[in-house]
């Protein structure tokens, strides 16, 4: 089935009802979407686009988050055709990367954009350029309002292709996971029952949404259950927290962040438990979500955040329990897999690890991507013979089934020939008084073959000592995990779903134990 048509099917019969809330008392109403998807949808179609290696033609936006862009996704489902979303920060060497990977038929840019564009545009043959910018103006809705205003769905099957995300490419060239219908159906289909997504729920959207969380989780989530969102066009804790007071109908339900969001939230006094007292679900993923963020919110708001764990590839795998009776939500895991999800941990040699023992977390289900595209090598490596993904995180399962996240394969440290696993180190160090957040990697080192290091950054007006951080660590783990150097920061570099970019780090300080 088109994914288009199952998230149509979903919207209340009243398609008058706001469907998009705006800051101001703006809306656009179901009917509004139809219409523009329709409009725009049949602009593609009038375009007679071509695709690639058999592939649906593929549409890019390189564009500002806007409600004309999610217009754009969902017409670009509902005609039928490939949606590559980018990162409007992208530069011109990362962006024609992208366009001569992915090939794409259309390309949708900012007009301010359109200097640097449009040679990279015509270098790599894209038949259409349009632009867009966030305030619905541009190209590209100029063409569609000319458009009939009714549109027949594409025909599509499950295993047709619907999106394209590209990984973050930290080591390595970035690889463009290809993800079908049917892919992202299943798992929105599944969070929608394990999150209890309710017909009176609002949700507060201030993600990106050139992103898996925000793009997908967030909007098919809304969409799929015909309930409306309070649209934001980025994130900024006051708006966030009026929103969230905001007593008009439709009254908000919903927030779903990254854990760089709920640390600003946490600054802001006005996020009180009165403030949150018409909120029903609070969710943070695309990072780990440090400890302590997680229990202040729980004592200033009385909400505890549902952390679930998901990749480009395979949408969302794991989650903490939304229900009470099916289990509490507990810091520092991500939760049991969800329903349809298989997952287990192998060690090294290929066995099945025993509870609590860390290994390799290996995925299969109906919401794992079809490959990488272009790359057949990698993609083969990326599955092992029986047909699981091979996520390259680490971690362990608990006796209860709780899924625990030591970090990315690539991120483990061998220090002396002794495993260290950052995600374990950094747990000791963020509870010492005085440190905000820690980064743990391994840099060369002439004896031990990968020194741990640990980049911290300390509370505001906070003095930390490098030797008796050392010395106290040296009494909580074993020697060998203990940092060689402690680094004090002013803040740790991210990526914009917030994740650490320890690539970074170890190139910053690759030559910390040398000479």
């Amino acid at each position: 089935m088109n994914l288009f048509t199952a998230l149509r099917a979903a919207w209340p019969a009243t398609l008058e009802e706001p469907a998009i809330l705006l800051d101001g008392g703006a809306y656009y109403s179901w009917q509004d979407l139809d219409r523009a998807t329709a409009m725009l949808a049949n602009l593609l179609d009038s375009l007679d686009l071509r695709g690639v290696d058999d592939r649906p033609p593929v549409v890019a936006a390189h564009v500002d988050k806007s409600v004309e862009s999610l217009l754009l996704y969902l017409a670009t489902l509902r005609a039928g055709c490939v949606y590559l979303p980018l990162n409007p920060a992208y530069k011109a060497a990362e962006l024609d990367y992208f366009v001569a990977d992915a090939q794409p038929a259309v390309l949708v840019c900012r007009p301010h954009d359109q200097d640097w564009i449009v040679p990279l545009a015509a270098h790599r043959q894209v038949e259409h350029l349009f632009t867009l910018n966030d305030d619905g103006t541009g190209s590209l809705l100029a063409h569609a309002a000319a458009q009939p205003d009714e549109h027949a769905h594409a025909v599509c099957s499950p295993d047709d292709l619907a999106a394209i995300l590209y990984t973050s490419g930290t080591t390595g060239r970035s690889k463009g996971a290809m993800l079908t219908h049917g892919n992202l159906l299943s798992n929105a289909r599944t969070l929608l029952r394990h999150w209890d997504w309710r017909t009176d729920d609002v949700l507060i959207h201030a993600l990106p949404i050139f992103h898996i969380h925000g793009l997908f989780v967030a909007v098919h989530c809304a969409l799929l259950s015909g309930t409306p969102m309070r649209w934001l066009p980025k994130f900024d804790a006051t708006t966030v927290i009026r929103h969230i007071k905001d007593t008009h109908r439709p009254r908000a339900t919903v927030f779903m962040g990254v854990p760089t969001m709920y640390g600003r939230l946490l600054q802001d006094p006005a996020l009180t438990g009165a403030a949150c007292d018409h909120m029903r679900l609070f969710v943070s993923g695309s990072a780990p979500l440090l400890p302590a963020a997680f229990e202040d919110f729980q004592a200033m708001t009385g909400h505890t955040i549902l952390e679930r764990y998901g990749m480009s590839e395979t949408g969302m795998l794991c989650s903490n329990p939304c229900r009470p009776r099916e289990g509490e939500r507990v810091s520092g895991s991500v939760g049991p897999a969800l329903p349809g999800v298989m997952l287990r941990v192998f060690d090294d040699d290929g066995q099945v690890c025993d509870t609590d023992a860390i290994g390799h977390v290996e995925v299969k289900g109906p919401n794992v991507f079809q490959g990488y595209l272009g790359m057949p090598d990698k993609t083969a490596e990326a599955f092992t013979e029986d047909g699981w993904f091979k996520t390259g995180d680490v971690g362990h399962i608990d006796d209860r089934g709780y899924v625990h996240l030591s970090g990315r394969a690539k991120d483990l440290i061998i220090s002396g020939g002794f495993n260290v696993y950052p995600a374990e180190v950094e747990s000791h160090i963020d509870k010492m008084t005085g440190v905000q957040e820690s980064a743990v990697i391994g840099v060369p080192h002439p004896d031990f073959g990968e020194g741990v290091v640990a980049i911290v950054v300390p509370h505001a007006d906070t003095h930390l000592d490098e030797d008796r951080m050392i010395q106290t660590l040296k009494q909580t783990i074993a020697g060998y995990k203990v940092p060689k150097r402690i680094i004090l920061a002013d803040e740790l570099p991210r990526n914009a779903m917030g994740k650490v970019q320890k690539n970074l780090l170890r190139l910053a300080h690759q030559d910390l134990f040398q000479g």
